[in-house]
């Protein structure tokens, strides 16, 4: 691979077979004088006065990464942040090569040499570029080089895997015109060209993996009896992935969220084994809680009792996952995840529904108690009928939560209670038909 001195070592190169053909060709003859090549912008080009030679310029315009190799030895890094390995950074360097001439006709047999040079060598050898980079006839220490050709040297760009291509790269009228004018230079006879790929490698130290000889450890259920390793890979009969896998949920009562004290069974398939663990998750607040051992446990389901403490378990969206070690393994497996609401629960609500009074502002203040504790982070509401009230701030986590309700609406209202977008559960799904909860208050 080549280093951070590439992309100057391409620019170079390319200099060089400029210079090495126009000198082949014997253009000073056509000329009648000599010819500068460089690799300047084109805004600080002058061809002017007496002493006036015609010029060839070479101008990186643009670098882009190259599509082919981008992805190429990723991921670099473990998931500890330890480098695994160095992927390179693969770029395609594009150039304008353009003509100035200091007389009539001068720019276009320039120009035409310059295509006609690139369009014969598109790949430039190995040794044409270490001779590029490193003359022959430089003192062995380079020491009468210019120093960024001395540094040049050490690009390595003849050595990387794939070596570098020249190719044409037609610009239409449009975008050449708006480069010159972001160059802010006046417009000369010019070709695009473009040269791919440079990859450029970083020289840490990566990662070095011994070879695996066998997966894991050598259980006695899993290992071959004539050499101790494991068998290898197992076949299956059927489709299902031979892995730990919740298909749905299942809660009491027909519910679409669970309350706290609940039963919740997970089903699925492959959840047999030992040291059931059902991990649920809320990334709403980055809590993570662990629920063991289950209360009934085979190889299509398990089901686990929610506990009863409202400041560890509070209302919101929970992902839950399965974690099991399968018959005849040493490590545990976990399922995916699935999602399962935990949702509010008033307990202070009674019958006959209690009484709110409006106060002379028809201002009337609803005081709720939740069964699980409301953190700080979480938007409390509270829905009478079909209105939705924000809940007073709570700065520390609470079960009981205040609600100030501006022209309160006279009459007696089922009530929902809204944390997080999950709703206090309203509707009876156990009976048929459904019906409403006893969940109501009073504003008088």
């Amino acid at each position: 691979m080549s280093n951070a001195l590439a992309i100057a070592g391409v620019t170079a190169v390319m200099r060089d077979l400029l210079d090495s053909g126009l000198i082949d060709h014997q253009i000073t003859d056509a000329m009648g004088q000599g010819v500068t090549v460089s690799a300047l912008a084109p805004d600080v080009i002058r061809v002017e006065g007496a002493d006036a030679r015609p010029q060839i310029n070479i101008f990186l315009h643009q670098v882009t990464q190259n599509a082919a190799w981008r992805n190429h030895d990723l991921p670099s890094r473990g998931k500890n942040g330890e480098r695994l390995r160095n992927p390179p950074l693969a770029l395609d360097l594009h150039y304008l090569v353009t003509a100035y001439g200091a007389a009539d006709l001068q720019a276009e047999v320039l120009l035409g040499y310059a295509m006609q040079l690139f369009h014969e060598t598109p790949v430039p050898s190995r040794d044409a570029i270490r001779t590029a980079l490193n003359p022959p006839n430089a003192p062995v220490t380079g020491g009468l080089l210019p120093a960024v050709f001395q540094a040049l040297r050490a690009s390595d760009l003849a050595d990387q895997y794939e070596q570098i291509k020249i190719t044409p790269a037609p610009m239409n009228t449009e975008e050449m015109s708006k480069l010159w004018s972001a160059i802010q230079a006046h417009y000369r006879p010019t070709a695009a060209y473009q040269v791919s790929v440079v990859l450029i490698e970083s020289q840490r130290p990566a990662r070095a993996p011994l070879p695996v000889l066998t997966r894991g450890p050598r259980a006695p259920s899993l290992a071959d009896p004539a050499v101790n390793l494991e068998r290898g890979i197992g076949l299956s009969v059927d489709m299902l992935p031979p892995f730990p896998a919740i298909d749905d949920v299942t809660l009491p009562n027909q519910q679409i969220a669970a309350h706290l004290g609940d039963a919740i069974t997970v089903t699925g398939h492959h959840l047999d084994g030992s040291a059931h663990e059902l991990i649920l998750t809320l990334p709403r607040l980055g809590i993570e809680r662990t629920l063991s051992p289950p209360t009934a446990v085979n190889a299509s389901s398990a089901t686990f009792t929610l506990p009863n403490q409202p400041a560890n378990f509070p209302a919101g969206g929970w992902l839950v996952a399965l974690q099991v070690v399968r018959p005849g393994e040493t490590e545990p497996r976990a399922s995916n995840q699935v999602l399962v609401y935990i949702a509010p629960r008033a307990t202070s609500l009674t019958s006959p529904p209690q009484v709110f009074t409006r106060d002379p502002t028809q201002t009337a203040v609803v005081t709720i108690t939740c069964a699980s504790q409301v953190q700080p982070r979480q938007r409390a509401s509270l829905i009478l009928g079909t209105r939705e009230f924000i809940a007073d701030p709570h700065p520390a986590a609470t079960a009981n939560l205040s609600f100030t309700i501006a022209n309160a609406p006279v009459g007696v209202h089922h009530v929902r209670l809204r944390v997080d977008t999950v709703d206090s559960q309203l509707v009876d799904r156990s009976a048929s038909p459904p019906a409403f909860f006893d969940q109501r208050i009073e504003i008088a």
